[in-house]
């Protein structure tokens, strides 16, 4: 038997434009994202029986081929199917799990991909060198969801950490940010809202606007990319009071990109969290639900979390996670 796992992340800057090729038209683009200690789960075991058995533990669903072969988009679980196959996993059960809602917004999808990824490389004795690893998970969930994905995603769950995922002509290029996780942490509140998204729905709507020259999305994006610059330089000086303004400021434009993005839903426990203590806020990945986190002072941690709850939310115990991808 073999397990593996990889963090989730909350992205503080920066998302949405590291979905190819929107970045190219953005000089400098970049994002900003933090792994967090909510992992997915994965183990690969033998079947003595044979063939390829796919359990997902979070819906509860499971499927049985007689080989690698006969595994494709159309299974009832299409994601795991698709990795199965292009593994050649056969004679072995492949079951996951994750910490994070369903839909959460905080890259749950991403790092069960990243986490199959290295298991089944480690299973099948394919590459496990981490540009294989990222190339496979992105274009596999890709396939997926039938639409483009990010490819900020991937990196904390490989990596971990604190990092800026420079978005260049050249390739993409991730930088660990010298910050103390601890400080980070006690300023932050996570919470699900209730409402699961789809990020798949959004961000083509983005996209697709982008591409056809939207000059609002443009500029949206713009102002994006600039207050993700700014909060690096923030995170890393250590200005908590700066780095508030940051997300309150990319929040404003990233809900000026489609509607949808917010709801009154959100509004409303952003505001309740606001009359806590917390200075900024923003909904993590495309928007429409799924998580929000709220920036405040650490003395005004325990009141934020406390309106959340008493609002219909569900606060998540985190940390940031140093560590990414483990497979042993």
């Amino acid at each position: 038997m073999l397990t593996s796992s990889a963090p989730t992340r909350i992205d503080l800057a920066g998302g949405t434009i590291d979905i190819w090729p929107l970045y190219l038209f953005h000089e400098a683009a970049s994002t900003l994202n933090a792994a967090i200690s909510l992992r997915a789960h994965v183990q690969v075991e033998s079947r003595p029986g044979g063939g390829v058995e796919l359990v997902s533990i979070d819906t509860g669903r499971r499927t049985y081929a007689a080989s690698w072969q006969d595994l494709g988009a159309a299974s009832e679980l299409p994601l795991l199917a698709l990795l199965a196959r292009h593994y050649r996993l056969e004679n072995a059960v492949l079951t996951t799990r994750g910490e994070s809602p369903a839909g959460a917004g905080i890259a749950g999808s991403s790092a069960l991909t990243l986490a199959v990824c290295g298991a089944l490389a480690r299973w099948t004795g394919q590459s496990e060198a981490p540009a294989d690893l990222l190339q496979v998970a992105m274009n596999v969930e890709c396939q997926t969801i039938h639409v483009p994905t990010g490819v900020q995603d991937y990196r904390p769950a490989l990596y971990g950490g604190i990092a800026a995922i420079e978005l260049r002509v050249d390739g993409i290029h991730r930088h660990a940010l010298d910050v103390d996780p601890v400080e980070l942490e006690q300023r932050m509140v996570l919470a699900y809202t209730g409402e699961p998204r789809n990020s798949g729905t959004n961000n083509w709507e983005i996209t697709k606007r982008h591409i056809d020259g939207d000059r609002h999305v443009f500029d949206c994006f713009e102002r994006i990319r600039d207050t993700a610059s700014a909060m690096r330089v923030a995170l890393e000086r250590g200005d908590w009071d700066e780095v508030g303004r940051h997300i309150a400021t990319e929040w404003d434009n990233r809900k000026r990109l489609a509607p949808g993005v917010t709801t009154p839903a959100i509004e409303g426990l952003m505001a309740r969290a606001m009359a806590a203590g917390a200075t900024a806020a923003k909904v993590c990945g495309a928007g429409g639900g799924g998580c929000l986190f709220c920036y405040g002072p650490p003395a005004a941690h325990a009141r934020i979390a406390e309106a959340l709850a008493a609002a219909g939310a569900r606060v998540l115990d985190f940390r940031i996670e140093r560590e990414g991808l483990r497979v042993g």
